[in-house]
C-alpha cells in the first residue's frame, strides 16, 4: 500500500471579492476556483444551474435523424428493441427509453447481453432475435460505438439500427495519423464523434437516453421520472460531475428527495422500483446523495448483471406492483452480499500475486475469479498500489476477459488499441475498460503495456490535492451547511480536503463487524477538543493514544437523538 503525497492548491484569485459577488464564504470561493472554475458566468452557472440550463439536445449530431426514425416507427406502429448493457448506466438507459417510448404509444421491448454469454454490446444473437420477433428497429444505449460487423449484419437483416453511445470511437492509427471509425448505422448519436458540436462531451449512456428523450417531447412527468435515472447512472458510471451532468444530478437527486424518500408520495414521478430499493437498503427517509448513489444503490443494480441478468434490474424500475418490486429489490441486495463475498477473496489472492510485480502496468491473471468482479478486484489494486491495473480470467474456449482500472495520466483505452492485434474484443474509456484474448497471449499483453507505458515515478505517486490549509476546530455549522452548495460530489467535483497539522489523539476505538471503522477524539494545538471518524483500508493503519498526527479532512454535521454536532471525517492521516 502507497502513501500518498499531500499536495496544496495554490491557484490565484480575490477570493473576498468572488465571496462578496456571490455572497458565499472565502474558503467556498477558494475551493470553486481549484476547480478551475473562473469566469463570473461559469461560477453563476456552478452555484445556480438548474434544468433550465441544459443545451439543446439536436445539437448533437445525428439527434435530428434518430428523432426522425423514431417518431415515424412509433407512427407507423414499427416494433422498436431496445439493446441496453448490464451495468447500471446501461440498466437505466434501456429503463429511460423504454418508458420514453412507451409513453409515446410506442410498441417496444428491450434486450440486454448476458455477461457471461454474450459478452459486452450488441451481438449477433440479439440480432437474430430480433429478427425473429418481427423487429422493425434497434435501437442501442451506452454501446455500439464498436460494433462495427454487428452493425453490418443488422442492416443485412433488413434492419433499422440507431445506435446512442457515450464510450470513446474506435480508431487505427498509421504514420501517427488517427483514423476513426463508426459502425454503418443509419444514426450515430455520441457526443465524442468527429463533427459533433455539442458543447458537453461526457454525458454517460443514460445521459445520452435522456436527451434523447428530451427532444421527442417526452411529456413532463415522464421526464421528471426519467430524470431521476438519468442522475443515478450519471453518478454510477462515474463520469465528470461537471457542465451538464452536474446539473443533470442535481436535478435528479433533488426528484428522488421529493419523491421516494418518503413512504406517502402520491406523485406521478413516483418509481415503484427506486422506492423498494431504498427501502430494503435503508434509505428511506434520509436525503440521497451521490454516495448513496454511488455506494449502497449502485452496486445493488449492478449485481444483477454480474451475477445474475441485468433485466432483473430493469424489470425493479419497470414493475409497477409494490410486493413484487420489494420482492426483486431483496434478491438483488442478496445477489450484491454475494459480489461482496467474492470479491473480498479475490482481492486478497490479486494481491498476493502484485506483491511479487514489479511492473508499472499491473496485469495479473486469476483463474478462479468471477469475470463479474475482475473490475472491481482491478478498482481495489490500483487504489492499494496505485498503479493502472487490468484483472484477466478465465473465459473458456481458450481465452481470457478482464476488466481494467487506470490512474490519472495512462489513458487505458488508447493503451489497450496500441494493442489490438492481441485482442480478440475491447473497448472502454481513460479510465476503464474491458477486454478479451487468447489466453496465449497474456504475457506478450504485459510485456507490450510496460514497454509502451511512460511513466515518470512522480505519475506513479499518488496525490491527494488540499483545496484549503484549515484548523480543524475552524469549521462551524454556518459553513459546513454552506459547503453543500458545492454538491454533488463525484468525479472531476470532488468533495473538498481540508488540512491540519500537530493535533493529538486522545481518544480511539475502532468499531464495525470488520474492525474497519475508527472513531478519534483529537486535541488540537489551539486546545480544543474534535470529534473524527476514519474508514479503514487494513489494521496498519490504526494509530495509538497520545500520537501527534496531521489530517486531511471534510467537516459534516452529525446527528444522533435529534442532537446535531460537527464530526471530521478524515480521508488520510500521517
Amino acid at each position: 500500500m502507497t502513501q500518498a503525497q499531500w499536495m496544496v492548491h495554490t491557484k490565484k484569485a480575490d477570493f473576498e471579492a468572488i465571496g462578496r459577488e456571490f455572497n458565499i464564504s472565502p474558503v467556498t470561493a477558494r475551493i470553486i476556483r481549484n476547480r478551475d472554475i473562473t469566469e463570473k458566468d461559469d461560477i453563476k452557472r456552478f452555484l445556480y444551474s438548474s434544468a433550465a440550463d441544459m443545451y439543446d439536445p439536436f445539437m448533437m449530431k445525428d439527434m435530428e435523424k434518430a428523432v426522425m426514425m423514431l417518431d415515424e416507427a412509433i407512427a407507423e406502429g414499427k416494433h422498436i428493441r431496445i439493446v441496453g448493457d448490464y451495468d447500471m448506466d446501461g440498466v437505466c438507459a434501456t429503463v429511460i427509453l423504454y418508458k420514453a417510448f412507451k409513453s409515446m404509444g410506442a410498441e417496444v421491448s428491450y434486450d440486454i447481453p448476458d455477461r457471461e454469454t454474450d459478452g459486452y454490446g450488441i451481438n449477433k444473437r440479439i440480432i437474430d432475435d430480433a429478427g425473429a420477433d418481427g423487429v422493425d428497429l434497434i435501437i442501442t444505449c451506452d454501446n455500439g460505438i464498436a460494433a462495427f460487423e454487428e452493425a453490418e449484419y443488422a442492416k443485412l437483416m433488413g434492419l433499422d439500427l440507431i445506435i446512442t453511445d457515450h464510450h470513446e470511437v474506435p480508431f487505427t492509427e498509421e504514420g501517427g495519423i488517427r483514423k476513426y471509425h463508426l459502425p454503418p448505422a443509419d444514426a450515430v448519436v455520441d457526443t465524442k464523434q468527429k463533427g459533433c458540436d455539442y458543447p458537453f462531451r461526457e454525458p454517460c449512456g443514460a445521459g445520452i437516453a435522456f436527451k434523447l428523450a428530451c427532444a421527442m417531447d417526452t411529456d413532463p412527468d415522464t421526464l421528471n421520472e426519467l430524470a431521476k435515472f438519468a442522475a443515478i447512472a450519471t453518478i454510477g458510471d462515474v463520469v465528470p460531475l461537471k457542465d451538464e451532468n452536474r446539473i443533470i444530478v442535481k436535478a435528479g437527486l433533488e426528484l428522488i428527495n421529493e419523491c421516494e424518500t418518503k413512504s406517502d408520495t402520491d406523485s406521478r414521478e413516483f418509481n415503484k422500483g427506486l422506492y423498494a430499493l431504498l427501502e430494503t437498503t435503508g434509505l428511506i427517509g434520509k436525503r440521497i446523495n451521490s454516495y448513496h448513489i454511488g455506494f449502497v444503490v449502485g452496486p445493488c443494480v449492478n449485481a444483477a448483471g454480474r451475477l445474475a441478468n441485468a433485466k432483473m434490474a430493469v424489470e425493479l424500475f419497470l414493475e409497477n406492483d409494490m410486493q413484487k418490486a420489494m420482492n426483486t429489490a431483496k434478491e438483488l441486495c442478496e445477489l450484491n452480499s454475494s459480489r461482496k463475498g467474492m470479491t473480498e477473496k479475490m482481492t486478497r489472492m490479486a494481491k498476493d500475486e502484485v506483491a511479487k510485480s514489479k511492473d508499472d502496468v499491473i496485469v495479473v491473471y486469476l483463474p478462479e475469479c468471477h469475470e463479474a468482479v475482475a473490475g472491481i478486484v482491478a478498482g481495489r489494486l490500483k487504489e492499494c498500489f496505485y498503479r493502472p491495473v487490468f484483472v484477466l480470467t478465465d473465459a473458456g474456449d481458450g481465452s481470457v476477459k478482464g476488466s481494467g482500472r487506470s490512474i490519472d495520466g495512462y489513458v487505458m483505452n488508447e493503451e489497450i488499441t496500441a494493442c489490438a492485434d492481441l485482442l480478440t474484443k475491447f473497448g472502454g474509456h481513460a479510465k476503464a475498460a474491458g477486454l478479451s484474448m487468447p489466453k496465449e497471449n497474456i504475457d506478450e499483453f504485459r510485456k507490450r503495456l510496460n514497454e509502451n507505458a511512460s511513466f515518470t515515478q512522480d505519475q506513479l505517486k499518488e496525490k491527494i490535492w488540499i483545496d484549503v490549509p484549515m484548523y480543524a476546530d475552524y469549521p462551524d455549522m454556518e459553513l459546513i451547511k454552506e459547503f453543500e452548495i458545492l454538491a454533488p460530489f463525484g468525479e472531476a467535483n470532488p468533495k473538498p480536503v481540508f488540512a491540519d497539522k500537530e493535533l493529538v489523539i486522545e481518544d480511539l476505538r475502532v468499531l464495525g463487524a470488520n474492525k474497519n471503522v475508527l472513531r478519534l477524539k483529537l486535541k488540537t494545538p489551539r486546545g480544543k477538543t474534535v470529534e473524527a471518524i476514519r474508514f479503514l483500508r487494513d489494521e496498519t493503519e490504526v494509530p495509538s493514544i497520545g500520537q501527534k498526527v496531521s489530517i486531511l479532512y471534510y467537516p459534516e454535521i452529525n446527528e444522533f437523538n435529534g442532537i446535531k454536532s460537527i464530526q471530521l471525517l478524515v480521508e488520510d492521516m500521517i
